[in-house]
C-alpha cells in the first residue's frame, strides 16, 4: 500500500499551482498529444506504432508510488514512470517544474514533468502521453494548443471480445472498468476539444493520429461519425451497466 508522508505539503503546493513562465515558453514551442482512451481501445499498441516512426517522444510521468508487477513482469524506471521520492516531487512543484500534477486516492502523486517536454524540443520530436480525463483537462488549461485524442474500439460488441480476449476477469473489477468507461466517455463528449479516433486497425489509427498531430486537423465529417460512435458506445455501456 502507498502512503503519502507529506500530504499536506502537497495540497498547498499544489492548491494554487502555476507554471513557471520559462517553462510555459518551452509548452509553447513543443507540439503536445494526449491519447485518452477507455479500457482495453488498444492505446499502448498504437503508441507503440507511432514511436516506431522516429517522430515521437514518450512523455513519461513520474510519481511518488513504488514499481509494482504487471502480470509478473516489474515496471521499470523510466519507462512505466520515473519513480521519485516525495521530496524530490514535492521540490519540483514548488519551483513549478511541472506541467500538470495531482494527489491520487491520497496515496500518491504523480506528473508530467517539463525536463520532459524539454527531451522532446531537444530532439525536434513531438510529444507523446497517453493520459487519463483529469490529466487531459488540466494539460489543456495550461497548454490549450494540446492535441487531445479520445481512441474508440471499432463497435461495442467488438470492445467487448478485446476485452474478454485478455483474460478472466473477476466480475467486481469488470463492472469498476465498464463504470470508469462510462464516466470517461461521457466526460469527452461534454468537451469539444476532443478529437475522437475510431481503432479499427493499429496501423490505419496510427497514421490517422499522425496526421492529425502534423496538421492538427481533422475532416469534419470523419469526426461527426467518430462522435456518434461515442454515443453509441456510450449509450450501449450505461445498458449493460444495468443489467450487471
Amino acid at each position: 500500500m502507498n502512503k503519502l508522508t507529506h500530504i499536506d505539503e502537497f495540497r498547498a503546493a499544489l492548491e494554487n499551482y502555476q507554471v513557471a513562465p520559462p517553462a510555459l515558453r518551452l509548452l509553447a514551442q513543443t507540439k503536445f498529444v494526449m491519447l485518452i482512451a477507455p479500457t482495453s481501445t488498444g492505446r499502448n499498441t498504437v503508441i507503440r506504432h507511432l514511436l516506431k516512426t522516429n517522430d515521437y517522444y514518450f512523455i513519461v510521468s513520474d510519481t511518488t508510488r513504488k514499481p509494482r508487477s504487471n502480470d509478473g513482469i516489474m515496471e521499470q524506471n523510466g519507462i512505466e514512470y520515473w519513480f521519485r521520492s516525495e521530496a524530490d516531487v514535492l521540490a519540483d512543484i514548488e519551483q513549478s517544474k511541472y506541467l500538470e500534477a495531482a494527489i491520487i486516492h491520497n496515496q500518491q502523486v504523480s506528473g508530467i514533468s517539463i525536463r520532459e517536454f524539454q527531451k522532446a524540443f531537444d530532439t525536434n520530436k513531438i510529444a507523446l502521453t497517453d493520459a487519463e480525463i483529469a490529466g487531459a483537462h488540466n494539460a489543456l488549461e495550461v497548454k490549450p494548443d494540446t492535441i487531445a485524442i479520445f481512441m474508440l474500439p471499432p463497435n461495442f460488441e467488438e470492445w467487448q471480445r478485446r476485452i474478454k480476449q485478455r483474460g478472466d476477469m473477476e466480475a467486481g473489477e469488470y463492472r469498476r472498468r465498464m463504470v470508469s468507461a462510462t464516466k470517461e466517455l461521457a466526460a469527452a463528449l461534454a468537451q469539444d476539444y476532443y478529437k475522437f479516433v475510431i481503432n479499427d486497425t493499429v496501423e490505419n489509427t496510427a497514421e490517422y493520429i499522425h496526421q492529425i498531430a502534423k496538421m492538427d486537423h481533422v475532416d469534419a465529417e470523419q469526426q461527426a461519425d467518430a462522435r456518434n460512435s461515442a454515443e453509441r458506445l456510450f449509450v450501449e455501456t450505461k445498458s449493460l451497466l444495468k443489467s450487471l
